[in-house]
């Protein structure tokens, strides 16, 4: 039996998952509200495993500090997404990883993922990473696509297209819910395309 792995990420409704220098929106895109803040804390607080590509391993050392490092983001959300158990895919870095509770793994990551969801016995989230889950869903690895839309259009400023060159899929919705009015969370279970 293997467990379930998410695959988790933020836009805009244009679908961008961040912006550039140009851009001044902030964290969140400046939208985040309390139920948006309370869900994000409740579902990060479940017993789970991190599943991050190098990219995006880099940006939360950038933007939460390294291990050793007290974090010089202190919000719950941020606290628990530096302490959860972390398999970091990467052929690109060498450990250890100054990073709590975190594993590198090297080699293929549909090959690391598969191993992992045979052997996990908690199931696995993604939190960007968008190559490495692109390719996860190409091989039939991804349970659920949960979808974050900040109601914002970055046209000019958008960055990290979250499906570009992904492949063709169709999506069964699984959940919906509005978050302080504005933000959707939409949960699909993804299955290639015939």
């Amino acid at each position: 039996m293997t467990v379930t792995y998410t695959f988790d990420v933020f836009c805009t409704l244009d679908g961008f998952g961040s912006y550039d220098s140009n851009g001044d929106w902030g964290g969140y895109w400046g939208k985040q509200g309390p139920e948006f803040l309370d869900r994000r804390l409740a579902q990060f607080s479940e017993e789970q495993r991190l599943v991050i590509g190098a990219n995006t391993f880099r940006e939360f050392v950038h933007f939460l500090g390294p291990g050793s490092a007290e974090s010089p983001m202190t919000d719950p959300i941020s606290t628990r997404m530096k302490a959860m158990p972390t398999t970091v895919v990467s052929s690109t870095l060498r450990g250890p990883l100054d990073w709590p509770d975190a594993t590198l793994e090297s080699g293929d990551a549909v090959e690391v993922v598969a191993r992992l969801k045979k052997e996990s016995a908690v199931p696995l989230r993604s939190h960007g990473s968008l190559q490495l889950n692109r390719a996860l869903m190409a091989a039939g690895l991804v349970d659920r696509v949960q979808v974050t839309i900040f109601p914002v259009i970055s046209g000019r400023t958008g960055t990290d297209p979250i499906f570009q060159d992904a492949a063709d899929f169709d999506l069964e919705l699984l959940e919906s819910r509005t978050l302080d009015g504005r933000t959707q969370e939409l949960i699909y279970r993804p299955t290639l395309h015939a």
